[in-house]
């Protein structure tokens, strides 16, 4: 009787561990990321702007706008456990709308310059608008960095996410066809933020997307970048002439201030004599890319010795433009109360080359509505 029992007994506690068990296997996990939403402003056209707040399990947080799909914010610590913001933006949407050298924004639909606002696509002469003395710069007048884009907020355990989704309607700013573009921002705890684009039509018509994200590894803004060490996985780059347009050339590295390969010091040759240096007022030129069989590869690098900040970009794009900030001059806000100086920010923006619905021998950006254009570019934070 005993020996029964003490099995009955034993039988019991086993389905209650059992039980308990299953309980506990069937809590929800909770997630290691974040998104906050909240309320940035309404715009001049009475449109709500939301920001939308990413965090990581490590601390990096990550400030989307719903007005330009702009990065407002991008906190990441330095090798000193001390959390600093590192792009150039401002506090308020009017400083945004008011003027704004496309702070952390989407670019489209064509990142860069058409010369003469003008292509020709199966025939047809199309005519865009012209915001860059007598070229396309950008996407035009309003381009993506002024619309007011939709987004879903995508949560798992490892990453967050917001994706924007915007209709471009034919002929807007010049360009035909409809176009859906779709834009996921997705930042993981390995501190990588990947950027995937998407986009259909319903006509012919040319595409190229990029992020225009200005960066200061120091986390001070009144730092300029000019000693921030520079690798870009590039043997040529792209001349330019004194409009910033590409002259069709693609003219090897070796020898002149355009070579990064190795890590070198963006004040290095900055300020040498160039022809090159002075249409573009420093960087601001299209680097052609290495290991264009490959769909993603590395592009460049910047590391800041004080802070310890390491940014890693790669991309399935076969062009980065790397510029300097030469245009910021003083003038604008900053976000710590100060303004923008000259060359206190730079960015690095994966895309296809300017001005290459125009150039034959550039690869081709066209866009018909049997496909679907795909691009992606990673940012990797690290410490050094």
């Amino acid at each position: 009787m005993t020996s029964k029992f003490y099995t009955i007994a034993l039988l019991f506690c086993l389905l209650f561990f059992l039980k308990c068990k299953n309980i506990k296997e069937e809590k929800p996990k909770q997630s290691l990321v974040s998104i906050e939403k909240s309320f940035f402003g309404t715009t001049k056209d009475n449109k709500k702007v939301f920001q939308y707040r990413i965090q990581n399990k490590l601390g990096m947080c990550i400030s989307v706008l719903t007005y330009g799909g702009i990065i407002n914010s991008w906190t990441a610590k330095d090798k000193n456990e001390n959390y600093q913001d590192i792009v150039l933006g401002y506090n308020t949407l009017e400083e945004y709308e008011l003027s704004s050298p496309y702070f952390g924004a989407i670019i489209g639909r064509y990142g860069n310059r058409i010369a003469n606002g003008k292509f020709d696509l199966n025939g047809i002469t199309y005519n865009l608008a012209t915001n860059n003395n007598a070229h396309h710069l950008h996407g035009g007048i309003k381009g993506f960095d002024k619309v007011v884009w939709e987004a879903k907020e995508i949560i798992t355990d490892s990453t967050a996410a917001v994706e924007l989704s915007y209709l471009s309607k034919d002929m807007e700013e010049g360009y035909p066809g409809n176009l859906n573009v779709k834009v996921i921002y997705s930042l993981n705890n390995l501190n990588h933020l990947k950027v995937n684009y998407e986009a259909t039509t319903d006509k012919p018509t040319i595409i190229n997307l990029t992020q225009h994200t200005y960066f200061n590894l120091s986390g001070n803004f009144d730092q300029n970048i000019l000693e921030h060490e520079l690798v870009i996985n590039a043997d040529s780059f792209l001349p330019v002439d004194a409009s910033l347009i590409p002259t069709g050339e693609i003219r090897n590295v070796q020898g002149t201030p355009f070579d990064f390969r190795n890590p070198k010091k963006i004040g290095v040759d900055i300020d040498k004599t160039s022809t090159q240096l002075l249409n573009g007022l420093g960087y601001d030129h299209c680097w052609v890319l290495n290991d264009e069989d490959q769909d993603m590869k590395f592009v460049a690098s910047a590391y800041e010795d004080k802070s310890g900040r390491l940014l890693k970009i790669y991309s399935s794009e076969p062009g980065v433009q790397f510029y300097s900030g030469n245009f910021l001059d003083g003038s604008l806000a900053s976000k710590n109360n100060g303004f923008y100086k000259h060359r206190t920010g730079f960015c690095l923006e994966t895309q296809h080359f300017p001005n290459s619905p125009n150039e034959n021998t550039f690869p081709s950006t066209e866009l018909y509505p049997d496909e679907v254009y795909k691009s992606q570019t990673i940012f990797k934070l690290l410490l050094k």
